[in-house]
């Protein structure tokens, strides 16, 4: 099992700056990616950015240019550093960790661990 801790939701006004992070402890041999997804009222879970342990980055488009997500691979913890923060970015940010692979063309995902969301919310 592995254990994701988030922090660092809050409030901000529109053109604001906030840091997420995520520690992440346990059987954390067993993952090796790790990633911010975001939720809105009653709209479907997405991809914000996940990085590798290898330091691979992926971003969704509506992202990219204004949040940058690292890793501090001695303490386990994923940042996610969000600058010209839009009202479009409010949210509750889930960290999740798991471990991805390619089984010969096939992309293949397990050990899916989800932390427990924090509320990021930004005032226009």
């Amino acid at each position: 099992q592995v254990q994701l801790v988030e922090s660092g939701g809050g409030l901000v006004q529109a053109g604001g700056s906030l840091r997420l992070s995520c520690a992440a402890s346990g059987s954390t041999f067993s993952i090796n990616t790790i990633g911010w997804y975001r939720q809105a009222p009653g709209k479907q879970r997405e991809l914000v950015a996940s990085i590798s342990n290898g330091g691979s980055t992926n971003y969704a488009d509506s992202v990219k240019g204004r949040f940058t997500i690292s890793r501090d691979n001695a303490k386990n913890t994923v940042y996610l550093q969000m600058n010209s923060l839009e009202p479009g970015d409010t949210a509750v940010y889930y960290c999740s960790a798991h471990k991805e692979y390619y089984r010969g063309n096939v992309h293949l995902i397990e050990n899916r661990y989800w932390g427990q969301g924090t509320q990021v919310t930004v005032s226009s």
